[in-house]
């Protein structure tokens, strides 16, 4: 059994003391993480207040980015090394915001990947297709090369262990969610390419979680399918009322 993971996502948001606040609002109130993890990606700036705020409870904390070097003269990254020194457990790479406003490639993100598992960290990496993909009807096929270079050079023993999110760049803080049938169906494709690249075993432990506009309302019917281990969620992460209704989506 795969265990669920619910992210959220903050993106440029929340400075330490709403960290601090959010943190303390929640913690006594997650779920066990063998039921479900509860993990909040969060700012670089912020990531010393949530984990100093987060000890002792079941909360889980992801950077939302790092470079694919442990140190040097690289002016404004986030060295893995360092992280994995702080106490971070989970970093996301290859989210579409990178891609497209920061230039990030395929290779950039398999770098990456190594570069998070060499220090120790588990990497959550992201893929999904824009609306001009989808209606040209090359989802499927988008989502299984995004996958293929992301993993390239990992073992299955890696892959088995990380995370990989499905997010439609369509669905990402637009309000629209694509139906859980759509998203079970590019799920469905990402632990397809993983038994291919690998084995059915490693493809039957990876976890995979939908992103795109999940809220308290549409995560039970998500979480249901087959192929959705989790979420990686924007917006109704940043509430602590949103964000606890998501991770006790179990009741």
């Amino acid at each position: 059994m795969r265990t669920p993971i619910i992210a959220g996502n903050w993106k440029m948001n929340m400075n330490p003391e709403q960290t601090a606040e959010f943190v303390k609002a929640v913690k006594d109130q997650l779920p066990d993480s063998s039921v479900v993890e509860s993990v909040i990606a969060a700012p670089a700036v912020d990531l010393p207040a949530l984990l100093e705020n987060a000890k002792g409870s079941d909360l889980k904390v992801a950077a939302e980015n790092c470079y694919f070097e442990d140190e040097g003269a690289f002016t404004g990254e986030t060295s893995p090394k360092v992280l994995k020194e702080m106490g971070v457990d989970y970093v996301v790479i290859g989210h579409s915001e990178r891609r497209d406003y920061f230039h990030e490639t395929d290779e950039d993100i398999n770098k990456k990947a190594h570069a998070i598992f060499r220090n120790g960290l588990t990497p959550i990496i992201c893929c999904g297709e824009s609306l001009e993909t989808r209606e040209a009807g090359n989802a499927e096929k988008w989502v299984e090369e995004q996958v293929t270079a992301a993993l390239k050079g990992l073992t299955g023993e890696q892959v088995a262990s990380l995370v990989i999110a499905y997010e439609p760049i369509w669905a990402i803080g637009t309000g629209k969610t694509a139906t859980a049938d759509q998203a079970e169906e590019i799920c469905k494709v990402v632990r397809e390419t993983v038994a291919n690249l690998y084995d059915q075993t490693v493809a039957d432990k990876v976890r995979v979680q939908y992103g795109g506009s999940v809220k308290p309302e549409n995560v039970k019917e998500l979480m249901s399918k087959e192929n959705i281990d989790g979420g990686l969620v924007g917006g109704a992460s940043l509430v602590p009322d949103s964000y606890l209704a998501l991770v006790n989506y179990k009741g």
